[in-house]
């Protein structure tokens, strides 16, 4: 009897040994298929039950690599997938089957169907805080989608952006599984992740074996830059990271954007890459690189007349800016985990480019249009900070049209003539009027000798509307 006892709790202990070590999520989907991931402890059996009810009743097979020890990273593609439709699905690998989660496939660009976007980033472990990610997936993204749209994650969410940073030390494997995809679990089973590298994946393979992307980067170079198109957005991914600051990847770039000109169903193109050419909050993680990325989504936008962002973290804090004489956003997505860079903290600096810095937790939401009046309408979301609770409040936001009607040229009042006291000038100018009713985001004043415009200015004022900068509105006034 005692023998017997034995046998069966040994067997039922190998029977219940086998886990998840990531559970479901989703990759790379085309306008015909899906790539769905997950990585158990053993065993390399891969099957995804799928279909266009809960009750499933297809079955796709697919591969499996081993990543750490004898743990299995399995990948099964979905194909000739329609357009638009919910499709139903669970893993199976052995012993071990998934919960039923679902997805929507894209759109047919020609349907112009509007979308939404999460961006956020930097949501490496911070251990005074260990589970502010987590936060930011439950009771931010997932709570607001909830209080604002349907509540159905995949109908009310298309895409993750992530630019960089995705867990503290990327050579660290159980990093990957308990501080990235765990947290974020409930919603990469039902959106599609798309991040690109930061410094603290260091370039490591579990990086490249956990996501899968477009192959349309240059050869080679594939995983370190892509882009891919929903709907009337192109999103480009680029590698801001010293060893890949290449002239080869800027070229492709350009070619990239060329494409995105010339398609009349692309209204916008938005670039996520890691490492900021200006940052308010950090003055240390600057970067030349994303300068010439920038003066290449500058020419984009002015020369094709599609608006543009670049989306980018490193600095732990949100900033929003602008370019001067260009159409295109810059937008620092963090953080969403990492320990924030508080004002006063580092060497900072009150760029004119800027026009919003916030030392804050929070996520990017942005929600595109298409048809026949395209536009995006771009709002920053905070969880606060440590000094500071916000329960997802709206800490700004910006709407950008394509067929945006530019305000009234402004007249110069003052200064004009003879007489003028040049110890005391005040720059004047008649009223602003937009005919779409925006309100003014910024002012440039420029003074002239003798009234030769053609000349070099003796004064370049520009000025923000607003420039929120170490807790105040500096222009308040």
């Amino acid at each position: 009897m005692a023998k017997t006892t034995y046998l069966v709790i040994l067997y039922l202990s190998v029977l219940s040994s086998q886990e998840f070590v990531v559970e479901p999520y989703l990759q790379c989907p085309s306008w015909s298929t899906m790539h769905i991931l997950w990585e158990t402890d053993s065993n390399s059996e891969t099957r995804v039950e799928w279909g266009t009810w809960p009750t499933l009743g297809e079955v796709t097979t697919g591969t499996a690599i081993n990543t750490y020890g004898n743990n299995q990273l399995h990948t099964v593609v979905l194909t000739e997938l329609h357009q638009s439709m919910r499709y139903y699905y669970r893993v199976v690998t052995g012993s071990l089957t998934s919960e039923i989660y679902d997805f929507i496939m894209p759109s047919d660009p020609m349907d112009e169907a509007s979308f939404k976007i999460v961006a956020m980033s930097d949501m490496q472990r911070d251990n005074s805080n260990p589970n502010k990610f987590e936060e930011i997936v439950h009771d931010g993204i997932i709570t607001y989608i909830g209080d604002n749209f349907f509540g159905d994650i995949p109908f009310d969410l298309q895409m993750v952006l992530v630019p960089g940073d995705l867990v503290d030390n990327g050579w660290s494997y159980s990093q990957w599984a308990n501080t990235f995809f765990a947290p974020a679990h409930p919603l990469f089973a039902h959106v599609p992740v798309y991040p690109v590298l930061g410094n603290h994946e260091s370039d490591t393979e579990y990086y490249f074996d956990y996501f899968h992307f477009p192959e349309n980067g240059t050869p080679g170079y594939e995983k370190h830059w892509w882009y891919t198109d929903y709907s009337n957005l192109r999103v480009v991914g680029l590698d801001s990271n010293p060893g890949y600051q290449l002239d080869i990847q800027l070229s492709w770039l350009d070619g990239v954007l060329d494409d995105a000109c010339y398609r009349t169903n692309i209204d916008f193109v938005f670039a996520q890459l890691h490492h900021p050419y200006k940052s308010e909050l950090w003055l240390a993680g600057e970067t030349d690189f994303t300068g010439e990325v920038i003066s290449r989504m500058e020419a984009f936008t002015t020369e094709c007349g599609k608006p543009s962002i670049h989306f980018f973290g490193h600095t732990h804090g949100y900033s929003r800016g602008q370019s001067r004489d260009h159409e295109h956003l810059w937008v620092n997505v963090a953080t969403a985990g990492g320990n924030i860079d508080y004002w006063g903290e580092y060497a900072q600096a009150d760029y004119p480019e800027f026009t919003v810095s916030q030392d804050e937790w929070g996520f990017v939401m942005v929600e595109v249009e298409a048809g026949d009046d395209p536009g995006f309408h771009m709002k920053r979301i905070s969880r606060g900070n440590e000094n500071e609770f916000r329960d997802n409040e709206l800490r700004d936001e910006m709407h950008i049209r394509l067929h945006n009607e530019m305000p009234d040229t402004p007249v110069g009042i003052y200064p004009s003539g003879s007489e003028i006291d040049p110890d005391m000038i005040i720059l004047e100018a008649n009223s602003f009027i937009d005919f779409d009713g925006d309100e003014i985001m910024a002012s440039h004043f420029r003074l002239y000798e003798n009234c030769d415009t053609l000349s070099t200015p003796i004064g370049d004022e520009f000025i923000n509307r607003e420039n929120w900068y170490y807790y105040e509105n500096t222009q308040e006034s």
